[in-house]
């Protein structure tokens, strides 16, 4: 039997049981900060939803193609809405619990649910083209090609379905653990190759025409003594840019590969479940501390590290022209800047999580807060100023009591050192 471990509380736990008998290190606070980076709201809409379907959007977020964004929610409403204006497309409504999706792309939009049904739309119009059933549930959103849908199911297996009648063509799979994150990884296409993350730390490619591996890379291996310290589950999408790709794990390493061969040109350790974004010179990873960190990506070394939202929930990141912009559990979106890391601009969704990345088309953002809310937001760098570090946070109540503890230790150790005798003469 398999057993899912929430995301959130899986690194509860680990920090948890790393630091012992020292309490866990609360969200961090938000710092006032000068704002650099002017950013406006240009509209917002709601997807279905609210309280009651919070716990299930683990795969629904939002999608854009062609000037059109695409957006689901797990009672079944699919919405199309322009990306300038927010205005409606078209809705439509299925009679599904919808739990991964949507995805867009080749004039279609693809979406599945937690039974296992898949269900392909025309982007145009919302009109139904085909709908098939895979025998588990799905949790992350396709990807598609003209000719191959290729899907993630929780089982551990990789789907390739034609794209025109949802036929399926092939389906590989991996070993899962018998504990794991609840979430997988959505698969991308790249130059004829459906490439995934799995469960067990591995990241594979096969042939999009025929399922055929091409190559199957371990980013991490199992290790420890408890179920929780094994946990090496690579949820995240991975990227490729040109012949590379990058991908990223819990509790294993960051890395860039070889598309051709999947061999590794570099790594480190470096635990995300969120995940990383790529823009061709630099990788951006939300690490599973929060720490939102920037790499070089020919060589994988740091050009800075931002930890003032350390420890929020963080979604993965993505790019805007000058800015990386990310989600945290209140609804807020932080836009650091892209060449020091320092926070330029801050705005707030609503009330709920944000538990998908958002979606970046230039210097539009759009997000999808976990109660259906979506938000569309444009940052203007050309008014924008230099960007500044934010002040430091004040001490927390943790750090007051251990720094007032350390003081007292150190007054009873001069004390005694003081009522001490002298030594005697030889």
């Amino acid at each position: 039997m398999r057993f899912f471990l929430p995301l959130g509380l899986a690194a509860l736990l680990i920090a948890a049981g790393c630091s012992k008998d020292k309490d866990v290190e609360p969200p961090a606070a938000l710092l006032k900060f000068t704002g650099t980076l002017p950013v406006k709201k240009i509209w917002g809409d709601n997807v279905g939803g609210g309280k009651k379907q919070v716990k299930l959007r683990l795969g629904l977020g939002p999608a854009v193609m062609d000037g059109v964004v695409f957006a689901a929610s797990h009672k079944g409403e699919v919405l199309a809405v322009t990306l300038e204006t927010g205005k409606e497309v078209w809705v439509k409504k299925l009679k599904l619990p919808l739990s991964a999706g949507p995805a867009a792309g080749s004039g279609m939009v693809v979406l599945g649910s937690s039974k296992g049904t898949v269900i392909a739309l025309d982007a145009a119009t919302g009109r139904e083209r085909w709908r098939v059933h895979v025998n588990s549930e799905l949790l992350s959103a396709p990807a598609i090609s003209e000719k191959v849908v290729v899907l993630r199911s929780v089982d551990g297996r990789l789907h390739g379905l034609d794209s025109a009648s949802g036929k399926e063509l092939w389906q590989v799979e991996q070993q899962v653990p018998r504990l794991s994150l609840r979430g997988t990884a959505t698969p991308v296409i790249a130059k004829e190759l459906a490439i995934s993350g799995f469960d067990n730390g591995k990241v594979m490619a096969v042939s999009l025409t025929t399922g055929d591996t091409v190559w199957d890379t371990a980013l991490a291996s199992p290790h420890g003594r408890t179920e929780l310290d094994r946990l090496v589950d690579i949820d995240s999408t991975v990227r490729v840019i040109g012949d590379d790709v990058f991908a990223a794990g819990f509790q294993g390493r960051t890395a860039m590969m070889a598309l051709d061969s999947g061999q590794i040109w570099w790594a480190h350790d470096m635990s995300s479940y969120r995940g990383l974004s790529a823009d061709g010179e630099n990788l951006f990873v939300t690490e599973s501390d929060g720490a939102v960190v920037a790499l070089h990506d020919k060589d994988g070394s740091e050009l800075w590290r931002n930890e003032d939202i350390k420890r929020r929930g963080l979604s993965a990141p993505v790019e805007t022209s000058t800015a990386v912009a990310v989600a945290d559990y209140q609804g807020y979106v932080h836009w650091l800047d892209k060449k020091t890391g320092y926070l330029v601009a801050r705005v707030r969704v609503s009330k709920f999580r944000v538990s998908n990345p958002p979606v970046a088309v230039d210097d539009t953002v759009v997000v999808l807060d976990d109660g259906g809310k979506m938000s569309a937001f444009r940052a203007d760098p050309a008014h924008a100023g230099a960007a500044v570090p934010a002040p430091k946070a004040p001490p927390t109540k943790e750090a007051k009591k251990a720094a007032k503890k350390a003081a007292k230790e150190a007054a009873k150790a001069a004390k005694a050192a003081a009522a001490a005798p002298p030594p005697q003469k030889p």
